[in-house]
């Protein structure tokens, strides 16, 4: 896509969405037409047939790769899970298979178990309140319209991103999460981000960049910064800079539903506060387990059976066997995943 392409269909985002000054975020992309040209009705990839998406939001996802459903989780759920949060980095429970991760700026002598220096929690589906986020009726009945009636819990974080250091480290590189997953087809695959607070360019929104998702999973490593890098904070080594990048500006409740091959990441927190969000990415039940071996996954495969086999104090372990043992029913069967 060359750059007058790139910027026309920016333009058509935000002249939809209710943006149009250069330069401006996108709200709450939940609708809107999209470019008639780009689209016939009977070519739906990326949405089940249902009674939850208007016509304009299912066009919206099938041509953009992304959904923001305004106001969709309470405030009385949010704030417990933030609790519960609090809860697990004072370490007052420790829910089986947890992995609490910091930011690569914290030395270890200046580690104290606290919110200040926790920057995710994920593998959070042995926890009864945060996994409760996966089973919320409201999420569920989106999540269907994307996998179908079998739906697997298979990845949760909640994120506590940071202050920036100085050594913008706060900032996530822009990447697929099908990098991540050893699972297909990925059309069955969706991820709920839910925003617990305000978050904006000022804390790190995301920023996507819309139809990439009707493109292949690209290879990723780490990025060469020079204030250092998280720990599996891989991001795409090659993609198109003309493509129109779209920051989404959310409100608490604010959830954004999005497709596994959507390039996507988020910028530095140049706040004081620590910008939190929760998310789940659930795939059809149907779905199954590829082999990596020979692919660009392999080096993800590779740091993770490494960190998760050290984690957990075992040998020997597979990729899969991990994938197996983070995925949890949340509605309909258990079928292969």
């Amino acid at each position: 896509m060359d750059q007058a392409r790139a910027a026309a269909r920016l333009r058509v985002l935000r002249g939809h969405l209710g943006r149009r000054s250069a330069g401006a975020a996108i709200a709450h992309p939940t609708s809107g037409t999209v470019p008639p040209a780009s689209f016939h009705p009977q070519q739906f990839q990326y949405t089940k047939e249902n009674n939850v998406l208007t016509l304009e939001q299912r066009k919206f996802y099938e041509e953009n790769g992304f959904l923001v459903i305004k106001n969709l989780v309470s405030d009385a759920d949010i704030e417990g899970f933030r609790n519960e949060f609090e809860r697990i980095c004072r370490e007052e429970v420790k829910p089986m298979g947890l992995m609490v991760m910091r930011d690569v700026t914290i030395a270890k002598s200046e580690y104290v178990p606290s919110e200040q220096t926790i920057t995710k929690v994920q593998d959070f589906q042995e926890d009864e309140e945060l996994f409760r986020y996966c089973t919320l009726p409201e999420i569920l009945k989106y999540v269907e319209c994307f996998t179908g009636p079998n739906i697997m819990a298979m990845h949760t974080m909640l994120i506590n991103k940071p202050p920036d250091s100085g050594k913008k480290t706060s900032r996530h590189p822009l990447h697929q999460d099908l990098h991540y997953f050893p699972f297909r087809p990925s059309n069955n695959i969706v991820c709920a981000w839910t925003a617990m607070e305000h978050i904006d360019q000022s804390n790190g929104c995301l920023v996507v960049l819309p139809g990439t998702h009707k493109g292949s999973l690209k290879p990723h490593d780490y990025p060469q910064w020079e204030g250092g890098v998280n720990i599996m904070f891989h991001g795409i080594q090659d993609y198109d800079e003309n493509n129109a990048r779209v920051h989404l500006v959310m409100e608490k409740g604010d959830t954004v539903f999005f497709h596994p091959l959507l390039i996507h990441g988020s910028g530095r927190n140049k706040t004081q506060g620590f910008r939190k969000a929760i998310s789940c990415h659930f795939a059809d039940a149907n779905c199954h387990y590829i082999d990596v071996k020979g692919t660009s996954q392999e080096n993800i495969e590779n740091e993770v059976v490494q960190l998760t086999s050290k984690f957990l104090e075992v040998k020997d372990i597979k990729l899969k066997d991990l994938w197996r043992f983070r995925a949890r029913l949340v509605k309909g069967e258990r079928i292969n995943l």
